[in-house]
């Protein structure tokens, strides 16, 4: 039988308050000037819910002036994504950053796009870190605090893999934390995500498949093979797809396939076709 690692043993109600049925988020506006990272035009009017790069890992201000208005045209909340200050690694390498300059830059980036959701009269739906700073965050008690402590100046949550720590300082803090689940890279034994580095490869049936069985089950198999639960239950929770993968459209399309059937099958809202 499954087991629940600590790490996953906190509570997914936070995500009732936020979600109506299950979503797909995917991180967008990768790209930077006139280089593009993921198919970002082709992927919005399949997801619900949008994390836009802010200038420091990726995107610039038309990259993000153009996602936003996107975003809009296909109803799709958005979030701001704030990274490390790492252009050439892609926000994705490891460094040390005192947590006041954490606190610091994760306002500089969400004030940023938050001035171009006031141009589109779209509201901030959430901070979700990225890569680099998503991990520093679920490792360093000061840096969680210090993006957290953004989040309450900006009246939003925080979005983040299920992680009982993280929900337990978030809850002390006065902030919601909306927990998610990625399915294009791994999970370890523990119950903590694998850098996608160093996951398995993953294509558009894997993910379709991997989906149903934790909605399902609320179960899958971690990167050594045995099961693990995610502690999910029946509660919905936001489905989160890389848009750099080379499979990213692909993954992206039968995960919507999926998430359509379940929530039509629980009684869910469903997405309107685009």
């Amino acid at each position: 039988m499954a087991k629940i690692p600590e790490a996953l043993a906190g509570s997914p109600e936070v995500n009732n308050k936020y979600m109506d049925k299950y979503e797909i988020v995917c991180d967008m506006g990768e790209g930077f000037g006139k280089w593009k990272m993921g198919p970002d035009e082709e992927l919005m009017p399949l997801i619900d819910v949008a994390n836009i790069a802010c200038g420091f890992h990726a995107g610039d201000f038309n990259i993000m002036a153009k996602m936003v208005k996107l975003a809009k045209k296909y109803d799709v909340k958005v979030g701001s994504h704030p990274g490390l200050p790492d252009l050439l690694g892609f926000g994705r390498r490891r460094f040390a950053i005192p947590p006041d300059e954490i606190f610091n830059l994760v306002m500089y980036q969400t004030g940023a796009l938050k001035a171009f959701l006031d141009a589109e009269g779209m509201p901030l739906n959430h901070i979700k870190p990225h890569g680099e700073l998503y991990f520093y965050v679920e490792r360093d008690e000061e840096v969680m605090r210090a993006v957290l402590r953004a989040a309450q100046i900006f009246k939003v949550p925080v979005v983040g893999a299920k992680n009982a720590h993280y929900e337990k300082v978030a809850k002390e803090m006065g902030v919601d934390l909306i927990q998610e689940l990625y399915l294009d890279v791994d999970w370890s034994a523990d119950g903590k995500l694998v850098p996608p580095a160093l996951s398995r490869a993953k294509n558009p049936s894997i993910i379709y498949n991997d989906l149903v069985e934790v909605a399902e089950t609320d179960e899958l198999s971690c990167v050594s093979g045995e099961k693990i639960k995610f502690n999910f239950g029946e509660t919905p929770f936001m489905l989160c797809l890389h848009s750099d993968m080379p499979t990213a459209l692909g993954n992206v399309t039968e995960a919507r396939k999926a998430i359509d059937e379940i929530n039509k099958k629980r009684g869910f809202p469903v997405k309107k076709s685009y």
